[in-house]
């Protein structure tokens, strides 16, 4: 029995995936070779310390970035990946791209890419109102705890759809506490990583973290490989804190919350740390 081939996706096509709640610490230590092909990996600052504040200001073009350095797309001050038409300050180069629309993935689709987004986090939840403010700009959404069910699905999308230009949004929890994922062997209830906690398990955060983007980049590397020659963004929405002054996971403004890992592949080409 023959199989069809992959629906081929066009150049002017996005990948945009977010490893929740991911430490750059953690990204660094994991072996994610996946991940790590799409550039030169950057330690980034998120625009917010919690999921729905990230993807908020992500979706409206100001992802996550390096201020001391002057590397477009990678400070978005200097030049964003993404940028809404008459929306905030234009940057000193040329945006990425630039679309019209209630926001990001609102304006890809009104320059006829289909968007495709899926999400694990709660603020997705289309049983809760908030989440519409995340999910409406896209064709078809999908709220899912299992990344390799995520990525099953993005593909079925894409084969069904008979358009080039794609949109993708991909959110994966697994990354998020209690960092369980498929196959570890740990209870998915014992949580490693509580506000207030008293108890120093922050070793126990580190293994965890580090394996779930293990199996993550494992679960998602056909789709990095199937948008190789377009663009690709990738990065944490923000982190946890592990102990650091007395503090536990996130929601809360520090570095550890702040500082997170950024990859950018723009138009097949990987963004790397030379000047423009």
């Amino acid at each position: 029995m023959q199989h069809e081939p992959p629906r081929m996706i066009s150049d002017d096509s996005v990948l945009f995936v977010t490893l929740d709640s991911c430490r750059f610490d953690s990204f660094v230590a994991a072996y994610a070779p996946a991940a790590k092909s799409v550039s030169a990996l950057y330690e980034a600052q998120a625009p917010s310390h919690f999921t729905y504040g990230s993807h908020a200001a992500m979706f409206v073009g100001f992802t996550p970035g390096v201020a001391a350095l002057r590397k477009r797309f990678v400070n978005p001050k200097l030049g964003r990946l993404f940028r809404l038409a008459a929306a905030g300050h234009p940057g000193l180069s040329e945006p990425g791209f630039v679309v019209a629309g209630a926001d990001i993935p609102d304006g890809f689709r009104n320059a006829g890419h289909h968007t495709i987004g899926s999400a694990a986090m709660g603020w997705f939840d289309p049983a809760t109102a908030v989440s519409a403010t995340l999910r409406d700009g896209f064709d078809t959404f999908q709220f899912e705890q299992h990344a390799g069910r995520q990525v099953a699905w993005i593909e079925e999308q894409i084969a069904a759809s008979t358009a080039a230009d794609h949109f993708v949004f991909l959110n994966v929890g697994e990354t998020h506490v209690p960092y369980h994922f498929e196959g570890a062997d740990w209870p998915a209830a014992d949580n490693p990583c509580t506000p207030f906690q008293a108890v120093d398990r922050r070793a126990d955060c580190q293994h965890r973290q580090r394996l779930a983007c293990e199996y993550v980049d494992r679960q998602i590397a056909p789709l990095i490989a199937r948008f190789a020659h377009a663009t690709i963004l990738l990065c944490g929405d923000h982190g946890d804190a592990w102990g650091e002054d007395g503090l536990w996971e996130h929601g809360i403004s520090c570095p550890a919350t702040l500082t997170v890992p950024l990859l950018i592949r723009y138009r097949g080409t990987p963004v790397e740390a030379v000047p423009d």
